[in-house]
């Protein structure tokens, strides 16, 4: 089972440890080994599995098939390129699962994020930009933003198999709390705490065995993380585009605002 192959990297920690002497993405292997190292198997997370996986935070590479997590783009955001804006049919269809939008769908700024719930660069997105993100312009009507899967493990799979169960209201609540417990759940044993945050959301354990056995859903996330591979050109985490314009790495809410705020000034 694919659940039992891998490993998830090391939960952040605040900017004077480990999180700013590292890359700001998680990455996948160099394009010529993504064939054969980067497809999770098609078969469903079966609880019993994880159940009896003891993780080692401390193992970033495994052989034998699984996904590499190592740092090889510069810190911050990748200097932008003359193909580094897609085109708006490619990245308006994120594959077999529906966006969930954050903000109008009149406004003027579309953002689009790839994340991995066990990237500690999302998750440190996740807790310093996004919140100013949202209060500044998603809230305001001036840009809208919506999160897609792009699980770099196994446990990552699981946990946005965790958020999609949760319902579309429930949906970016659950992932900013896995984000901000990544210290909590990804863990040697980690279906317990994850249990616990489902439950918060009102979640049985009933159906968060459902949940994580629910192989349409698991085949859902793989197609959105395939199809970001195939067309956009994604291979690290976390990634934007902002108005099909592609940004890579732990942005910055001004380097963010950067990008965002010539659209504005246009209308």
């Amino acid at each position: 089972m694919f659940a039992a192959k891998l490993a998830p990297p090391q939960p952040f920690q605040s900017k004077s440890g480990p999180l700013a002497r590292r890359p700001a993405n998680a990455t996948l292997p160099p394009q010529n080994c993504i064939a054969e190292t980067f497809r999770i198997e098609q078969e469903p997370i079966l609880l019993a599995t994880l159940l009896n996986t003891r993780f080692d935070r401390r193992k970033l590479l495994l052989t034998g098939g699984a996904i590499a997590l190592v740092g090889a783009l510069p810190s911050f955001i990748t200097a932008a390129k003359a193909d580094d804006t897609v085109s708006a049919a490619d990245l308006a269809d994120p594959g077999p699962q529906a966006d969930i939008w954050i903000g109008s769908e009149k406004a003027p700024v579309t953002i689009v994020e790839y994340a991995s719930m066990t990237c500690p660069h999302c998750a440190h997105f996740s807790e310093t930009t996004y919140p100013e993100l949202k209060k500044r312009y998603l809230d305001t009507g001036k840009a809208r933003y919506t999160l897609r899967s792009f699980p770099l493990d196994a446990l990552a799979a699981a946990g946005f198999m965790v958020a999609r169960c949760a319902g579309n209201d429930k949906y970016m609540p659950v992932v900013e709390t896995l984000f901000a417990k990544q210290v909590d759940w990804i863990v040697k044993e980690p279906i317990p705490p994850l249990m616990g945050i489902a439950k918060q959301f009102g979640m049985t354990e009933d159906a968060f065995k459902a949940c994580l056995s629910n192989q349409k859903e698991l085949d859902a996330i793989q197609g959105v993380r395939d199809r970001a591979v195939e067309k956009l050109g994604i291979n690290s985490t976390p990634t934007f585009f902002v108005n099909g314009k592609k940004l890579v790495g732990d942005v910055t809410i001004d380097q963010m605002s950067k990008e965002i705020d010539p659209y504005l000034k246009e209308g």
